[in-house]
């Protein structure tokens, strides 16, 4: 079996593939995979809150622009942001470590498909409240702000997760700017070996699955959680 499946070489590197150099040297591995993925869903978040609200403005010189930038980031390739950002960002700011960029890339991409979430969930709420709240006085951004949006919230919940695990496993195209997350990690080990390709990316298959299984499993719960709590 040690023939057909070598162990040794995902034993030998194991601390490689988790942290990459750190602490002697900058993170990389598993810990800037996740490091990339929940910085960019933190951003995201509020990216996608932001382009949501401002894309059912009723007025459409706000509406409008939010709407053409949605579609626009959606409409492109997550390769081509994560380019444009890697190019564009030095040339506005100066000197950008990669790995920023790249946050910004998978933070504006996915606050494109988080802001679609967002407008789902505002709609899922019975526009009966929205008027009740209307005629109690509120204006529409205060029933927005105190009705609306902490009982759509809730409702995304389970959406964003499965969003962050998509998030996980689009980091892996950040070894395309040479940040050593866990893909580059890997292909980094495998050509310094370069005898143990099958094994060495088995593994960092089956650290992806058990990520996204433990997010996907999550987000079951919380779907489940959030259902029976409506029915009592």
């Amino acid at each position: 079996m040690e023939q057909f499946f070598n162990t040794a070489v995902i034993s030998d590197n194991f601390t490689y593939f988790m942290i990459g150099r750190f602490p002697n040297g900058p993170l990389g591995g598993l810990g800037l995979t996740l490091y990339l993925a929940v910085v960019s869903c933190i951003l995201s978040f509020f990216g996608g809150l932001l382009l949501g609200l401002l894309s059912i403005s009723r007025i459409s010189w706000i509406r409008l622009p939010a709407l053409a930038c949605i579609n626009l980031v959606r409409g492109m390739p997550l390769l081509m942001v994560i380019f444009w950002m890697y190019f564009l960002m030095p040339a506005l700011f100066g000197k950008v470590p990669e790995s920023q960029t790249v946050i910004m890339a998978l933070s504006l991409f996915t606050s494109a498909y988080m802001s679609r979430i967002v407008v789902a969930g505002i709609e899922g709420i019975p526009k009966g409240q929205t008027e009740a709240a209307i005629s109690t006085g509120l204006t529409h951004w205060q029933t927005m702000r105190y009705i609306v949006l902490p009982q759509g919230l809730r409702n995304m919940i389970p959406s964003f997760v499965n969003q962050f695990v998509s998030l996980i496993k689009d980091t892996s195209l950040a070894f395309i700017v040479g940040v050593s997350e866990l893909t580059h990690v890997a292909t980094q080990i495998n050509n310094r070996t370069m005898a143990f390709p099958t094994e060495i990316f088995v593994f960092i298959a089956f650290v992806y699955f058990m990520l996204c299984y433990a997010f996907t499993s999550l987000s079951r719960w919380l779907e489940q959680r959030l259902a029976w709590r409506k029915a009592i």
